[in-house]
């Protein structure tokens, strides 16, 4: 028996290639001649390029750049000939500030405009950018301050290329800004299809689980519009722009990148469709399945890249009551692996051992199958 395991990461948990090895421990414990193929996966979320990173088997390496709190930091990315992937998660995501440094308009992202630039120096032609879970909230004006923009006050002094600096912006320069050559292509792995302002932006929609007060809300909402009607209006129009608070406009206005699907990317880059089409079952996984989930997120999206006739089966933290009736979306099964009633916390920390214990089990229904 083949069974390809595709889960996406278990937030703030396990990494998607963990969640896939535990699985893998399972099924070979019930099932005595089984081939399992692990690709871990991502949606353009925290963790999505590490996940292709091991299912490809790339190359890691690391390029100092400016961190949150204007630190030199060593930024990890992956290469493989002229083409390179990193995620900004890993220079500013959420998980790397500490809870009383958490403040989405102080946060530094331009390093992530300072790699872009060494990278294309270096030759690079086309670069895969994950976007998900970050701790800022700039609209982008960090991607644009590292390709060496300049932003001033009303009195003429130079301003740094943080969120807070909309808020008394008056002029920009790009007298010395680097430009991104045309024969290469950035592509932005999206999982979200929030625009850049309005009540269903990147502030009014991630702001708060950053740390920005609600009273900031509405000025810095109006401070990012006011931005880009100045400078790119078209930008306020695209679908995806909210996407790492704001990130995604900033490369697309000042790096001319494209939003594409992540997890669809992500199937395109780890070559699944050859894979899996001599599968005899599919698992997919991911910390929590709810009606989010029907949006362009990692179970849903390799469950529409599966065959028919192929099954596909969920393995989740949790399950939400907002599904809908199985089988749904090519999923014929979900489960949880709550064993317990007991505290997060204690969820968290079982929560390799509760994977293997169910998919030990579903083996052993498979099992049963043959007897």
């Amino acid at each position: 028996m083949k069974i390809v395991i595709a889960p996406d990461s278990f937030k703030e948990c396990l990494r998607a290639d963990q969640v896939a090895k535990a699985f893998q421990r399972g099924f070979e414990q019930a099932i005595s001649h089984v081939d399992c193929l692990l690709c871990p996966v991502g949606d353009g979320g925290e963790g999505t390029i590490s996940a292709i990173g091991q299912s490809l088997n790339l190359e890691e390496k690391f390029q100092e750049v400016t961190g949150p709190f204007g630190q030199k930091l060593a930024m990890p990315y992956f290469l493989k000939g002229e083409t390179a992937l990193f995620e900004v998660a890993d220079l500013i995501g959420l998980g790397q500030i500490p809870l009383e440094k958490r403040n989405p308009l102080k946060i530094q992202t331009r390093g992530i405009g300072e790699l872009i630039r060494y990278l294309t120096e270096q030759g690079i032609k086309k670069i895969y950018v994950g976007v998900g879970g970050t701790a800022s909230n700039d609209g982008g004006i960090g991607i644009a301050a590292g390709l060496g923009y300049q932003f001033y006050d009303k009195n003429g002094m130079e301003l740094s290329g943080t969120g807070e600096t909309l808020l008394v912006l008056d002029s920009v320069s790009n007298e010395i800004a680097f430009k991104i050559p045309d024969d290469v292509e950035i592509r932005i792995l999206a999982d979200v299809k929030s625009p850049l302002c309005g009540h269903e932006g990147a502030t009014y929609t991630f702001g708060k689980q950053k740390g920005l007060e609600y009273h900031l809300f509405k000025p810095v909402d109006l401070a990012i519009q006011s931005f880009y009607e100045k400078n790119a209006p078209m930008t306020l129009k695209l679908q995806g722009a909210g996407a790492g608070g704001g990130i995604a406009a900033g490369l697309c206005t000042f790096a001319q990148a494209r939003i594409v699907s992540g997890i669809d990317t992500c199937l395109d880059l780890i070559d699944f469709d050859k894979k899996v089409a001599d599968a005899d079952l599919v698992i997919v996984g991911e910390g929590r399945l709810d009606c989010q989930s029907l949006i362009g997120k990692a179970p849903i999206g390799v469950a529409k890249r599966t065959p028919a006739g192929v099954p596909v089966i969920a393995i989740c933290g949790s399950l939400s009551e907002d599904l809908p009736p199985l089988p749904f979306e090519n999923i014929l099964a979900a489960f949880s692996i709550l064993e317990k009633s007991e505290p997060l916390e204690d969820s968290l920390n079982n929560a390799s051992r509760y994977l293997e214990n169910t998919a030990a089990n579903i083996g052993r229904l498979l099992n049963l199958g043959k007897i």
